[in-house]
């Protein structure tokens, strides 16, 4: 079987999409006669003859688009169907890239049922209830952010909001009432929100965070999940 071949057996058994991550992990590239067997598999998806892209990191097949596309809602033309989808697949990966690098992950209770791509993310995220890990009142403001990843001490490691609006302002204040912590900030949205962010954390309010808070793109954070996987494909493959 070609190798274009049997990224597309991969993507078929899958619904007829996939990550890229998912065709690191179940494209058997054992005996491709390459060097570079992950890069051979995003040049392969590039084909706009066979596949065509979603979004960062995720690729369809031409013969299934209609399909995969209903199945996401996206066919709509609602911008509101758009946002979730957004959310809840940038969320994912942040969730999948925190589990690669052993981290504990935690999403609010009013996400787990939501999909990312089919998968709910409780079947996911590793915690079903957040670590105790302060005053009841500060847990009760860190339930609510889109992921947090906890080390092995059970402290939060790294806090990830997800906006796909410009609305910055909620999320920027979870991390000001956090702020005491020794923990990363990120906050993740399409690049084109950045000078919005930037406005935002410039305000008098939020001095004290401004050098903490961290924007990251919508395309770092597929890249990040694609390089994540890779690394842990590769490890898996010389048994370190």
């Amino acid at each position: 079987m070609k190798q274009s071949e049997q990224v597309i057996k991969a993507m078929e058994d899958n619904g007829g999409y996939a990550t890229l991550g998912y065709l690191y992990q179940h494209v058997n590239v054992k005996d491709w006669k390459t060097k570079t067997p992950f890069a051979s598999i995003r040049r392969i998806v590039q084909n706009s003859r066979f596949f065509f892209k979603i979004k960062p990191g995720l690729w369809a097949l031409n013969n299934y688009r209609e399909k995969v596309l209903e199945k996401f809602y996206l066919t709509t033309g609602e911008n509101k169907q758009e946002s979730l989808f957004n959310h809840t697949y940038y969320q994912g990966l942040i969730v999948e890239i925190g589990n690669l690098k052993n981290f504990e992950t935690h999403v609010p209770n009013q996400d787990k049922n939501k999909l990312f791509l089919e998968r709910p993310l409780k079947k996911i995220s590793s915690l079903q209830d957040i670590y105790e890990f302060s005053y009841p009142s500060i847990v009760k403001r860190a339930i609510t952010i889109d992921v947090i990843w906890f080390n092995h001490r059970k402290l939060p490691y790294a806090f990830f909001e997800v906006e796909h609006s410009t609305d910055f302002q909620n999320s920027l204040g979870k991390y000001a009432d956090l702020q005491d912590f020794s923990s990363k900030f990120f906050l993740v949205s399409p690049i084109e929100k950045k000078r919005k962010f930037q406005e935002i954390i410039d305000i008098d309010i939020f001095k004290e965070i401004k050098n903490r808070v961290q924007f990251i793109d919508y395309d770092y954070i597929s890249n990040l999940h694609t390089k994540t996987i890779e690394i842990a494909e590769l490890q898996k493959a010389i048994k370190l």
